[in-house]
Parts: C-alpha cells; sequence; structure tokens
C-alpha cells in the first residue's frame, strides 16, 4: 500500500512541476505603454504601445478525440461490504467481520481514449487499478488454493490482517461540465458503467510472533466483476460512489448474495 501512495504522490508532483513550468503571467497596465510578463525565466519589463499585445483564443473543432495516458480520478475511500441490508459478516463465513473504518477503496485511471462533442460533454473510455482492501478483526488465516473460501484460526495475535485484491478497471465515463466560474473552476458530474478483471488476491498479516507475512492467490474472489460509479465535483476534487452487481466471490466459492459498495473522495477531473 505504501508503494501506491508513493506512486501516485510522484505523479503529483511531476504534474504540478511541469505546470509552474507552462505556466506565464502576462500583465498589461491600461492607459499606458507599459506591460510585464512574468514566466519561468524570471520577469521582464518592456515598455510599447498598451494595445500591441493581443489575446489569440484557440479554436477547438468538436467532435475532438484524444487517446494517451492520463492519471485522475483518483479514488480513496471506504469499501462496504452487505449481504441485502445486512453489514454484518455473512452466514457461515464469520471470519469476514471486518474493521469499518480500515477498510479500503484505492484506484485511478491512467489510460483514456476519449471524444469530447462540445465544451461540457464527454465521452471516455479508460483502464486503470482498483485495490479493495480488508481489515480482518478475527485471528484467521484465509486459505490458498481452496475450492471454496476457507479460513483457519490461529493462536496468534495479529497486529494487521489484510485480506485484499486488486482489479484491473474500465469504466466507460459520461461527462457534464458546467462552464468556468471566475475562478476557473467548475462542476462536473462523471458517471457510468465499469467492468473489472481480477489481477491478484493477497493475504498480508503483521505480528511479533512471525513478523510481516504476504500470501498471494486468488482466493477464490470473483474473477470478473461488472458495476457502476458516479463521481461529482468542483474543481479537481469530488465525491465518488461505486457499486457491483454481482458477489464479491466466485459462484459457488463463497458467500451468495455477498457484495461490494465504495465511496469516498476523488481527485482530477
Amino acid at each position: 500500500m505504501k508503494k501506491i501512495y508513493l506512486f501516485v504522490i510522484a505523479l503529483l508532483i511531476v504534474g504540478t512541476t511541469q505546470a509552474q513550468e507552462q505556466d506565464t503571467i502576462k500583465i498589461l497596465k491600461k492607459g499606458t505603454k507599459t506591460s510585464m510578463i512574468i514566466d519561468s525565466n524570471g520577469v521582464s519589463i518592456t515598455v510599447g504601445k498598451a494595445d500591441s499585445v493581443k489575446k489569440v483564443k484557440k479554436v477547438i473543432k468538436y467532435p475532438h478525440a484524444t487517446f494517451g495516458l492520463t492519471f485522475e480520478h483518483f479514488d480513496i475511500g471506504l469499501g462496504k461490504y452487505h449481504t441485502g441490508s445486512d453489514f454484518s459478516a455473512p452466514a457461515g463465513y464469520p471470519f469476514l467481520e471486518n474493521r469499518a473504518w480500515k477498510t479500503l477503496n484505492v484506484g485511478f485511471d491512467l489510460l483514456q481514449f476519449g471524444v469530447r462533442f462540445n465544451p461540457n460533454f464527454k465521452l471516455m473510455l479508460e483502464a486503470g487499478l482498483d485495490w479493495n482492501l480488508i481489515r480482518l478483526v478475527q485471528n484467521v488465516t484465509i486459505q490458498p488454493n481452496q475450492p471454496t473460501l476457507t479460513a483457519t484460526n490461529d493462536a496468534i495475535n495479529y497486529d494487521k490482517n489484510r485480506f485484499s485484491n486488486q482489479y484491473l478497471r474500465i469504466p466507460l465515463y459520461f461527462e457534464y461540465r458546467t462552464p468556468q466560474g471566475e475562478k476557473g473552476k467548475r462542476f462536473s458530474i462523471v458517471g457510468g458503467p465499469e467492468v473489472g478483471f481480477l489481477l491478484n488476491g493477497k493475504v498480508k498479516q503483521k505480528s511479533s510472533e512471525n513478523g510481516k507475512e504476504k500470501f498471494k492467490d486468488d482466493y477464490n474472489f470473483e474473477p470478473f466483476r461488472y458495476g457502476a460509479n458516479i463521481r461529482v465535483g468542483y474543481g479537481g476534487a469530488g465525491l465518488f460512489f461505486k457499486y457491483y452487481m454481482n458477489d464479491v466471490f466466485a459462484k459457488n466459492q463463497g458467500p451468495a448474495d455477498y457484495k461490494n459498495l465504495n465511496f469516498g473522495l476523488t481527485f482530477g477531473f
């Protein structure tokens, strides 16, 4: 998990640095012949006609298609698991009881193909990564390579007992954004269907007896999941909500009708 945070921070730093290098501030004092330009090279003052600097508006033709690497829709929030309206551990699987404020969802998009139809509406097909991090309450170990979800009770008091999965997420977004306000910010609504392909499952434990231990397997997680998401934001930050229609675990390999929803903060619109 620390590697994820370091990766995200590095991308944000690079993005900020590039933005700073590209920013140029041009000041014209009305009614005079003096102009000032502030950019990455410093400050320069020139004397000339005040109307000698003209603003050129870039014309964009619609529809306008883009494709390439991106870093947006960075989600960090809580993961909730439930059977109907019951958010406790499912019947027959008491070892899935989790710590509510330490069961998390983290994800972001890295690749985008988008078509903007006008300044307000855009359609985007993206691809990214998504982690669900379940902090278990009981001192158990989920067993790998089992036909059904199985756990053993341990005579160890774990400081950390995390059961997680990682998915390749592929969302289709419909974006609507308002015109920019006086401060250059706008409201955005982004939502649509999403599918995911299981990359791996993991058990990570920490105890005074065994130190840190990690085990990888698919752990009977659903290999293909589908659901929907929505994001509402202002400027570059907002809130997200994601819900998956099918079960957390593969059919007949774990609790039936056990589903997952995630919600929290999102950054990058």
